[in-house]
């Protein structure tokens, strides 16, 4: 298949489906390698996650975040501890800090707007500048979406997780698509490098599914986009679906890398715990079930900084991590990205 065919197939969902089924998807993954090579380099950027809140108001049927699991511990991190665990990430060498919580109406603007302050006032060494700011706290008003990005949030992340509508409200009987939308919408406008995501495997989804979600990225367009595969959490109603294809996962990344090809795309960590059995033994978590696991488009790696005390608590699938070493877990992940030819930042 030559170039000229795959763009024809990118302009509807039917067309991406149509690539997605592929037997041999070789000559996409080689186009989206040479794309991601011309338009955001050998560069991997590294983003420290710190998952600060697990509380959620949400009741979303694949979550174990949702408010329906009652055997989960909840937890809120201080304001002190959070800047704490992001100075530390700092001064390791991360350049963005992504606090990630669930949905939940504790939290004020005002207080979440004071954590991003203090993050902004830790310097990145080796620079005179300060560590970019990504939020993912969910659907909140124009106010809250405007006063954050006042105090300094740089990149807000909400994931759309499906574009069909019947699949969503099935998924979601707690909000709707439309108003997932609106938000994305909102938060483009006031000037956020907004980020959407979705993902692969879920219950009822079709290849015509993802192609649709796929343009809706586009269509935003996003300037970042997580795509993991669907994992079963027993805590939910979804309780012993089948889990996402990796595969099909990275053939969607591949997609995106196509569509939005100045996006920064991340080797997600759903998809690195589907990639193997275990975590790698050098502690990165990435897998190594492939040649080059930067080949398929992404830039990316999302690394948890959330204290041990925590990290286990934040359940949204089941996974096991190893305990949190900041420093050493990103002289790790560099030697890794390292090793496969690209440059770490």
């Amino acid at each position: 298949m030559d170039r000229t065919e795959i763009y024809s197939r990118l302009k509807s969902a039917e067309g991406i489906a149509s690539l997605l089924a592929l037997e041999d998807f070789s000559p996409v993954y080689r186009e989206a390698d040479r794309v991601r090579k011309e338009h955001v380099g050998d560069t991997v950027h590294l983003r420290a996650i710190i998952e600060f809140s697990n509380i959620c108001k949400r009741q979303c049927i694949y979550c174990g975040l949702n408010r329906e699991n009652k055997d989960l511990p909840r937890f809120r991190m201080s304001r002190e501890e959070i800047v704490k665990t992001a100075a530390e990430a700092v001064a390791a060498g991360y350049r963005t800090i992504v606090l990630q919580s669930g949905e939940e109406d504790g939290i004020s603007k005002e207080w979440l707007g004071a954590v991003i302050e203090d993050i902004k006032s830790l310097t990145v060494p080796g620079t005179e500048a300060a560590p970019a700011v990504t939020v993912s706290c969910g659907e909140k008003d124009e106010e809250t979406y405007r006063y954050l990005h006042e105090r300094g949030a740089d990149r807000y992340l909400l994931k759309h997780e499906t574009a069909d509508p019947e699949l969503y409200n099935r998924l979601h009987p707690c909000g709707t698509l439309e108003s997932r939308v609106g938000c994305l919408r909102t938060l483009k406008r006031l000037g956020y490098e907004t980020g959407s995501g979705f993902m692969v495997g879920l219950p009822e989804q079709s290849l015509e599914t993802i192609g649709s979600d796929l343009l809706l990225l586009a269509s935003i367009p996003c300037k970042m986009a997580g795509i993991g595969p669907f994992i079963s959490n027993p805590k939910t109603p979804l309780a012993g679906k089948p889990n996402g294809d990796p595969e099909l996962t990275r053939r969607a990344v591949a997609i995106a890398r196509l569509l939005l090809p100045d996006a920064n795309l991340p080797l997600t960590t759903a998809l690195s715990i589907l990639s193997h059995e275990e975590l790698s033994k050098d502690g990165t978590g990435i897998g190594h079930d492939v040649e080059n696991p930067f080949e398929f488009g992404a830039n990316v790696i999302m690394k948890k900084v959330t204290p041990d005390e925590y990290k286990a608590a934040y359940e949204i699938y089941p996974a096991q991590f190893a305990e949190t070493h900041i420093l050493q877990d990103r002289k790790d992940l560099e030697r890794m990205i390292t090793a496969y030819g690209r440059r770490p930042l």
